[in-house]
Parts: structure tokens; C-alpha cells; sequence
């Protein structure tokens, strides 16, 4: 004998089954935990070869800063390898020449002048690892890459670098590229003002003096600046900010302590790190209307990315047209390392930015 209310439960059982399973073909995935960024809690990951670089590069400049204020050179030597200029090309195809600029020479005329970094105290233009870094760039931006030394401090103090980049600007309005030297010709007027970390600031007012002055004298129409290209400009001041006390102790490269003493070396004795030099901020002098279009490259685990994007507002408040460029998890100064490949980007974004000044300033 058949039950209508058991047949009944049974069957309500099986739609009810049937219709779980239904909704269980709709439900979503729950969506999938997003990975924590491991450099918020500890230094970055970073190929060994860059790890042993950047290892023997702190070290050497913890030694040579002096408690006193001054560099132990002979110290920082011992790490700072030298390349050597040559007329035979190496394995990118790149010539290079060492050439004094005196007053009454003729010299190679660069399209890019690539001013170095490190505290304005430390390197020169021929440390291997800025030598490499120019030969990548002659090659992938197709330009002449001049890259100047100046007088370091603390021996030689604010505003001796200012004054020896100025100089080599206006040693190429009375020079020229010598015949048979590198076998190139250059537009002088498109002529970019390159520089990385501590260099940053100087060029800045560089290039504020060169199209100030511009107004004066007609003959600097020869050499026109096209552009300035700062990469992880240094910039600072009495405040410590956001970046800088995150990323203390986690960034390598730069930390407060480094860059106090920098800043002693280069300012006058006595200013503080709110001296102009150092802070650049709305309240900087005119620019003037001639100043150059700028490209500025930030990166997220450079303590002085606050700074940066500060600098990179203020030629915007006067009309000025401003490139942020910004990457997220590079280290100060990785435009060094090939091992990078954001050091093959920014490359890419600096030859945009060339060639895009190249097309503004054919139609002036």
C-alpha cells in the first residue's frame, strides 16, 4: 500500500537536492587572496649579483664618510672601479673618448650631457658602473652621451658644482665636435640635460641659470636645452617624510643617516637641509619661460619619492610641462643594474621623451 505523504517528502527531498545542487553551479569563487606586497615587511628581493653590488657599494661609502665630514677616498677607491675611454667599439658597437674641456678647445658636442650621481661626494665619470650604464644609453637612445665630472665635495662645496656644469654648457657654445674624433654631428639645440640621484637637484638650477641667462645673451641659442631628465632626483629638508620613515632600515641604498651627511658636505657650513639647494619648492625663484620640458622618474621604494613628486609639481604650477614617470618596486638608482627590467623601461621612456621634444622644438 502506497503512502501520498511519504511519496510526497520523498519526492520534495529530491527537489530540494536538485536545486542546491543547481545553485552550487552558479555560486562564485570566492575571488582569490591577494599576494601582501613582502617589501613592506622586509628589504626587497633582489638578484644576488645586484644583492654583492649594492653590498660592497654601501659598505664602501659607509667607510668613506668620514665622521668629521669629510671622504676617506683612498677607502672608497678599493670599490670604485674604473672603466677607460676607447676608439674601438665594445660588444654594443659604442666608441667613447676622454676629452678636457678648456676653454679654447674644440670638443665632441653631445646631444645628451649626463651629469652622475652619488652624494655629490663620491664617483666620477669614469666608475665602471656609470661607464656601462652611458654605453647602454649612447646605444638604445642613438644619441652622443658626454658625460662631465665635477669638483666633489666636501673639498669643493655649494655652489662649486653648480658653477663647473654651467661651464661645461658654455664650453659648448664655443666648441665644437673635432673632425674624425667620434665621426657624428649634433644639433646643439636639442641638447638634454641628464642626470640621476644627487645630481638631480644641481640641474635643476643648471638649467634655471642657462635659460635665465638665455634672455641676456643671444649666442646661447647655440646650445638650447630640450629637456631635463631626472632620474630619482635628490631632493630633501628638515622634515622627514612619509617615505622616508617607512621606508628606513627596509630600502637599500639610501637611509637618513647617508643622507644627512651628504647634505653636510655639499651645503655651506652651518645651513640645514631646508637650504635652497636641497629644497626645491613653490616658493623657488622664477623659472623663466624659456625653462625646459622635464622628465621625472619615481619609484616606490625610493625614500625620497615624496620629495620628487614635490619638485615635480612646482614647474607645473608655473605652466611647465612635466613627465612623472612612476615604477613600484625598484630600488634607488636601479637604472644601473641591467639585471632590472625596469632599467630596459625607463630607457624606452627616455628616447619617448626625446623624440617627442625632438617633434616640438622641429616646429618652432
Amino acid at each position: 500500500m502506497a503512502f501520498p505523504w511519504a511519496v510526497s517528502s520523498a519526492t520534495r527531498r529530491e527537489e530540494l537536492a536538485s536545486a542546491s545542487r543547481e545553485q552550487a553551479r552558479w555560486r562564485k569563487k570566492p575571488a582569490p587572496r591577494r599576494k601582501r606586497r613582502q617589501w613592506r615587511h622586509g628589504p626587497p628581493a633582489l638578484p644576488w649579483t645586484v644583492r654583492l653590488q649594492i653590498f660592497g657599494l654601501v659598505t664602501a661609502t659607509d667607510i668613506a664618510q668620514r665622521a668629521d665630514g669629510m671622504v676617506n677616498r683612498f677607502v672608497f677607491s678599493l670599490a670604485d672601479r674604473q672603466a677607460y675611454a676607447s676608439a674601438c667599439p665594445d660588444r654594443l658597437g659604442v666608441v667613447s673618448a676622454d676629452i678636457a674641456a678648456e676653454p679654447s678647445a674644440a670638443i665632441p658636442v653631445p646631444l645628451v650631457v649626463y651629469v652622475h650621481g652619488g652624494d655629490v661626494a663620491l664617483f666620477s665619470a669614469a666608475s665602471a658602473p656609470y661607464d656601462a650604464m652611458y654605453h647602454r644609453f649612447c646605444r638604445e637612445l642613438g644619441a652622443v652621451v658626454m658625460f662631465v665630472n665635477y669638483r666633489l665635495a666636501p673639498e669643493h662645496r655649494y655652489p662649486t658644482a653648480y658653477d663647473d656644469r654651467t661651464d661645461v654648457l658654455w664650453f659648448l657654445v664655443n666648441g665644437g665636435l673635432p673632425d674624425g674624433e667620434l665621426a657624428v654631428s649634433v644639433d646643439l639645440s636639442r641638447c638634454f640635460l641628464t642626470v640621476d640621484s644627487a645630481s638631480g637637484n644641481i640641474v635643476h638650477h643648471m638649467a634655471r641659470r642657462w635659460t635665465v641667462a638665455g634672455t641676456a645673451f643671444g649666442d646661447l641659442v647655440a646650445v638650447r636645452i630640450a629637456g631635463i631628465i631626472l632620474l630619482q632626483p635628490y631632493f630633501g629638508g628638515e622634515e622627514g617624510t612619509a617615505a622616508e620613515l617607512r621606508l628606513e632600515g627596509v630600502a637599500p641604498v639610501v637611509n637618513i643617516r647617508r643622507s644627512n651627511w651628504s647634505w653636510r658636505a655639499f651645503h655651506p657650513e652651518g645651513a640645514t637641509r631646508d637650504h635652497p639647494a636641497a629644497h626645491v619648492t613653490v616658493t623657488e625663484p622664477e623659472l623663466g619661460e624659456a625653462f625646459p620640458p622635464a622628465l621625472v622618474v619615481i619609484d616606490g621604494l625610493d625614500p625620497l619619492q615624496d620629495w620628487q613628486r614635490r619638485y615635480a609639481e612646482m614647474p607645473r604650477q608655473e605652466g611647465k610641462y612635466v613627465q612623472v614617470v612612476e615604477f613600484t618596486e625598484s630600488i634607488h638608482a636601479f637604472y644601473i643594474f641591467p639585471e632590472f627590467t625596469n632599467t630596459r623601461k625607463v630607457v624606452k621612456r627616455i628616447k619617448a621623451f626625446m623624440d617627442e621634444n625632438y617633434v616640438e622644438f622641429d616646429s618652432l
